[in-house]
């Protein structure tokens, strides 16, 4: 089984080079592996105590950002090696201010495990939720060094628990220890025999909790607002806009105002969302010192940075990628802030989307009359949008504390 993975990793790096041609995140992935090694020379020494925190991509990176920034407060002098396998989380995040060096994680062979450890020399390591890399891991077993994966949850269809899986398996026993965000995945870890598990929750709601002690004012925001009820359409997508741009265009309430965060923000699709917008729409990249923001109706942020800050100014939000294929984005960015919030209709791989929709704080849209019919019910309703947004906050309070949890583990 090493064999055939060892083979397989060889064929993707040959199957990645060729795609880079065509695709400019690859591209950008197969360039960067190339200087890893380089960078972490220049930064780590041999003498530097390390932490290395790895995450696949952004999504993993916030996640686990709680406990990196609490382990590197308590421990300040040690240098943070931070990786990234998806070049969506080192693009972003490659100035990271908890880092001294940022790079994309070499692909996972033997050679490449040894040569990354042999330069970092990490003291603490932690991986974040799906990151099961075996070469890497196994390398770390034989070192016998201490790594722990975070936030992680596992399914019973994973190769992990089927009989064809037992060397991705293995790698599993390179960490010391795995918190779970649930139950049924310590579950699951205890049916392969691991047993070093806590069911700690998901890290996510320290660091969305965490937006409530930080400055969320946006001048611009609070000018287009101008009192007046929002609803923000965060990391929208193209299927989601079929969802909700016949309301916007129809609304005939002056006193509502609309915040549009697309995922994409290529100026050729934010050209066209705003063709097909039919009432007064601007732009973020349009702003000008002295536009009247409040005679605008539609606000397109074409920028990033600024969408967990703005959900603070939102009544009701609708949180895009469920309406498609491309995955449901962080319904809990929005929830903090205690709004109802509506999404689309493919959740089922989401457990925070498919708790809130059960305890009634969040609502499931599967077309554009049901989209129109609930969010005019919750514009009209004070009671209704009231009701369920303290079910979405009080679904947040009641599940921070996994921070506290790995911290007392790593402290002992």
């Amino acid at each position: 089984m090493k064999g055939l993975y060892s083979i397989g990793i060889y064929i993707a790096r040959f199957v990645l080079y060729i795609l880079g041609f065509f695709n400019t995140k690859l591209k950008q992935g197969n360039d960067g592996r190339k200087i890893t090694f380089s960078e972490l020379k220049k930064v780590i020494k041999p003498e530097d105590k390390t932490f290395w925190f790895h995450s696949a991509s952004l999504g993993e990176y916030e996640q686990g950002l709680p406990v990196f920034e609490a382990l590197k407060a308590k421990h300040p002098n040690y240098k943070v090696v931070l990786s990234f396998f998806s070049p969506s989380g080192y693009e972003v995040r490659k100035n990271a201010e908890i880092a001294d060096v940022v790079v994309y994680l070499p692909l996972d062979t033997t050679v490449n495990a040894k040569r990354f450890l042999d330069l970092v020399n990490p003291d603490y390591i932690l991986f974040v939720k799906y990151e099961i890399w075996p070469n890497f891991l196994n390398e770390i077993k034989k070192r016998d060094l201490n790594a722990i994966l975070i936030s992680a949850v596992f399914r019973k269809d994973q190769a992990f628990f089927k009989w064809y899986g037992s060397y991705i398996t293995s790698a599993l026993f390179g960490f010391k220890h795995i918190f779970t965000q649930d139950e049924n995945s310590k579950l699951l870890l205890d049916g392969i025999g691991y047993n070093s598990v806590s069911v700690s929750g998901d890290t996510r709601f320290d660091r969305v909790s965490n937006q409530l002690k930080t400055n969320n004012s946006v001048s611009f925001i609070e000018a287009f607002k101008d009192d007046k009820l929002c609803v923000v359409f965060g990391s929208s997508w193209p299927d989601d806009d079929k969802l909700y741009l016949d309301f916007i265009n129809t609304n005939t309430n002056k006193n509502v105002k609309f915040v549009i965060a697309p995922h994409n923000i290529k100026p050729n699709y934010i050209a066209s969302l705003k063709t097909q917008l039919k009432v007064k729409t601007i732009c973020y990249s349009e702003l000008t010192k002295n536009e009247n923001l409040a005679d605008y109706n539609v606000f397109i942020l074409d920028t990033i940075g600024y969408l967990s800050k703005v959900y603070s100014y939102a009544n009701i939000a609708y949180v895009g990628g469920g309406a498609g294929t491309t995955g449901l984005h962080n319904i809990l960015e929005p929830a903090v802030f205690g709004i109802p919030i509506l999404i689309g209709k493919n959740y089922d791989k989401f457990l925070e989307a498919k708790t809130l929709i059960e305890l009634g704080g969040v609502t499931s849209i599967a077309s554009p009359t049901a989209f129109n019919s609930t969010l005019n019910a919750l514009i009209t309703d004070n009671v209704l949008r009231n009701k369920q947004g303290n079910i979405t906050k009080s679904y947040i309070d009641s599940n921070t504390g996994a921070v506290l949890q790995i911290m007392d583990y790593l402290d002992n």
